[in-house]
């Protein structure tokens, strides 16, 4: 009873490791850039370490810079946003 008991235990932790990395995809190595990458076509949060926050769709992103479509709250708006500006990537993962 007791090694069915571990195998099942193994495979509930690896399935919710699983599915908690597969919603972000986080790696150890990530930076805002990366996870900006993988988001592309997909609308994100930015909080900046200025405290302002930008939503919109992740359009492409450079070397240096994030350019963001289709902002909420600003019509016909677009941003290129400083990527050593971002303080966090919020991503909705749930519907």
């Amino acid at each position: 009873m007791k090694p069915h008991l571990l195998t099942v235990l193994t495979v509930l932790t690896l399935a919710t490791t699983t599915l908690a990395q597969s919603k972000v995809g986080f790696v150890p190595d990530d930076t805002a850039a990366s996870v900006l990458k993988r988001q592309a076509g997909q609308r994100v949060e930015l909080r900046l370490k200025s405290g302002e926050k930008l939503w919109g769709k992740v359009e492409a992103v450079g070397e240096k810079a994030v350019h963001l479509s289709a902002l909420t709250g600003q019509d016909f708006s677009d941003a290129v946003v400083l990527l050593d500006d971002v303080s966090a990537v919020i991503i909705r993962t749930g519907k």
